[in-house]
Formats: structure tokens, sequence, C-alpha cells
């Protein structure tokens, strides 16, 4: 099975993180709907190992339509966030929520739980750059 969505253009369907994510959500309890993990799309640029032994740097464009939500999450490394386009709110726990436009930027240290919603009227889009320990889920749901 291609992990391309058969479009041509390298846009990859991540449909194993989404059927996961819907699940936890599921199970959880929270309030995030389907259809609002839905709206998000990730598009895989690279992953590379690093020089340092057990580390990979992963970068992901994430795409919001308006009122999607990636919600509450870790990742086992430190992430990077360059907000490309919209207007996206981050939820960092033990920070107050702040919204990002574009040319904004965020870092989220590794193990921070965290969590992103589009708050504007378009798509919102961000540049993630992952430094995570290599062979760990790049995504981990939290309550």
């Amino acid at each position: 099975m291609s992990p391309y969505n058969g479009c041509g253009n390298g846009e990859r369907v991540d449909m194993k993180l989404m059927l996961t994510l819907t699940i936890a959500i599921i199970i959880v309890g929270t309030d995030v709907t389907p259809a609002q993990l839905a709206e998000t799309k990730r598009t895989e640029l690279q992953r590379h190992d690093l020089s340092a032994p057990g580390r990979e740097v992963i970068q992901v464009i994430v795409e919001l339509e308006p009122g999607a939500i990636a919600p509450r999450h870790t990742h086992p490394g430190d992430e990077t966030v360059y907000v490309l386009e919209g207007s996206l709110q981050y939820e960092v726990d033990g920070k107050p929520a702040v919204t990002l436009k574009a040319g904004e930027v965020l870092f989220i240290p590794a193990g921070t739980v965290h969590s992103a919603k589009n708050v504007g009227s378009s798509k919102g889009a961000e540049l993630a750059t992952y430094i995570v320990e290599k062979g760990k889920p790049l995504t981990t749901l939290v309550k």
C-alpha cells in the first residue's frame, strides 16, 4: 500500500495516525469531534537521522481548516512551529494560551502536553519541525 493519496504530488495521508487519534478521542471522552480531526491534514516533507545517536528530524506541514483541532498530545522530543498562514491558537501546559499568525514561531519542549486549534475563518497551516527519539511514536494523545 502506498503512503500517498494518489494525487501524484507527494501529499502523505497518515491514515493510521488519523484512526489512532479518532479512537483515542472517543476513549478519553474529550469534546473533539471526528469532523474536527478530519479537517486536519499532515504532509511529511522530510525525515532524516541526525548525528546524535538515536535521534531524527522530521518536518511536517500541518494544515487545519477553520475550527479544526489537534487535541492534547506530546512528542518524544522538541518541536518548533512556524505558522505559515491563518490564525492558530496553541495551548501549552503551564503557559497561557497564545494565538499566532503567519510568520510567528513557537517552541514546545519534549514531552510537554499541548494542543492547537484553527481559530481563524480561513485555512491555517504550520511548519512543524521535530527533533525526536527515533523509533518512538511521533504523537501520543493525552487526556
